[in-house]
């Protein structure tokens, strides 16, 4: 379930991006205050946009998940501005279907409350597990499309991105 960020998910995702193999593939929030600081975030921009990177729990449980939702872009290239599906979630629930569910709700939101009309979203080439749920989510993948994270140092091996597409007509039909 996605749901707002609350005080008690700071120290939970502070440990989950702790933890190497969950940050293999994605911007290091090596402190506390970066994790913190990565909420607050999301939460301004639920605030200014109406959708953020939401905390994702358990239904049955409460147990947090990690995190999933939309994005504004914050960084220019050439499918920008627009708007991005993302997830981070905590090594124990992965190749559960938790992020290809927590993906689906944000596509739905995104398409049928917000009514964008397209919805990207990038990884780094090496990421195989984020490409596998993106194809789940029915996201078209062109290779012409990939590009060069411009944050991202040109010896970094995760600068370069594959970039996957879902258009609300698609989501729809």
């Amino acid at each position: 379930m996605l749901r707002a960020w609350q005080e008690p998910d700071k120290a939970r995702f502070a440990g989950m991006c702790a933890d190497p193999a969950v940050m293999q593939y994605l911007r290091p929030l090596p402190t506390r205050a970066s994790s913190d600081a990565w909420i607050d975030y999301q939460l301004e921009h639920q605030s200014s946009h109406g959708f953020c990177m939401w905390a994702v729990e358990l239904r049955s449980s409460g147990a947090f998940v990690g995190a999933a939702g939309l994005m504004v872009v914050n960084f220019s290239a050439h499918f920008t501005p627009a708007v991005e599906v993302g997830w981070r979630l905590a090594r124990a629930f992965w190749g559960q279907g938790f992020a290809t569910e927590a993906g689906r709700a944000a596509l739905d939101y995104g398409f049928r409350e917000l009514d964008l009309r397209e919805i990207v979203a990038h990884a780094s080439i090496h990421n195989a597990r984020s490409h596998r749920v993106m194809a789940r989510l029915g996201m078209s993948h062109n290779d012409a499309d990939d590009f060069d994270h411009p944050r991202l140092e040109e010896a970094d091996p995760l600068r370069r991105q594959t970039l996957h597409r879902a258009l609300r007509s698609d989501w729809l039909a």
